[in-house]
């Protein structure tokens, strides 16, 4: 079994409790941290730092070297530059991948759900190949993990849907901050589009056991519900901020939206079956709706 384990993005917010969750269970954690008050809250945790940026290639490669195995976990979610950050996270697998070569150590790389190339109406599953990075962006990272596969590297791949706790929700805490702006939480048409989700310590447990059962070239779903229809996450937030809840046509999301709005009016509908089974992983946190309740003692 690996023991020690270089992580990118260890302060972030699913980092952090996957560094607890390798931590509490026997594991050695490098964690790779921008700042020295990462450094202290990483120490705080029982963690080993590495100082440096995720973009800084050489700091990566020394995080990897001595490391039993890597999970990359780090990505700038500045959708202003979205698709230059998708880039380098390209080049980020890429770099981590060259020092894992023909080393057989687990190589665990995060994707997300979107990536997954369904018929419109179907499930998406883990044997959905992904779409091609200039259809949706953040497949290069995908991209990237089968080029360095191809290399000989042990690479695993997880694809999250909106991981969330009473803090903050994936995609949804951006549905928020608009609603809050507005001052109305919206959706679009009659909201019937669902989105798969998933509690952030089931999360962290399915980095483990990706990294200690998964297969090279695996595919593994971080989804505890399939699907949360988002008329539902609208109303939550709308009750929760004590603010109207409008549908909205297309046109209209535009505008309200802006940036965000070819999000909010797509379907996400995800299945896990695969990756519980493969890693007899059980999901048992909260749901989407009761996090979101709970945040706001509804």
């Amino acid at each position: 079994m690996a023991k020690t384990v270089f992580l990118t993005g260890a302060t972030g917010f699913i980092g952090t409790a996957i560094v607890s969750e390798l931590i509490n269970n026997g594991y050695q954690v490098r964690g790779l941290t921008r700042s020295e008050e990462g450094s202290q809250s990483l120490r705080a945790a029982g963690a080993e730092t590495l100082l440096g940026d995720v973009n800084d290639l050489d700091a990566l490669r020394k995080g990897a070297e001595t490391a039993d195995a890597v999970i990359h976990t780090a990505f700038d979610h500045d959708f202003s530059k979205y698709k230059q950050n998708c880039e380098a996270d390209r080049k980020v697998i890429e770099a981590l991948g060259a020092v894992l070569v023909g080393s057989n150590r687990p190589f665990v790389v995060t994707s997300g759900t979107s990536v997954a190339k369904v018929a419109p109406g179907e499930v998406a599953t883990e044997q959905s190949p992904a779409l091609d990075s200039s259809v949706v962006a953040r497949a290069a990272s995908e991209e990237a993990a089968a080029a360095v596969a191809k290399l000989g590297v042990s690479v695993r791949v997880v694809r999250n849907s909106q991981v969330h706790d009473t803090r903050k929700q994936g995609l949804v805490s951006f549905a928020i901050d608009i609603a809050r702006k507005k001052g109305s939480s919206a959706y679009v048409g009659d909201g019937g589009n669902r989105w798969s989700a998933v509690h952030l310590s089931d999360t962290a447990l399915l980095y483990r056991l990706a990294l200690e059962k998964g297969e090279a070239g695996g595919v593994y779903h971080a989804v505890a519900e399939e699907g949360v229809a988002f008329r539902e996450i609208a109303e939550t937030i709308g009750k929760g901020l004590n603010l109207p809840v409008n549908s909205l046509t297309p046109e209209e999301a535009n505008a309200h939206f802006s940036w965000f709005a070819p999000f909010v009016g797509r379907a996400n509908v995800v299945s896990s079956k695969t990756t519980q089974k493969q890693l007899a992983w059980q999901p048992a946190g909260a749901g989407l709706i009761a996090d979101l309740c709970k945040m706001y003692n509804l």
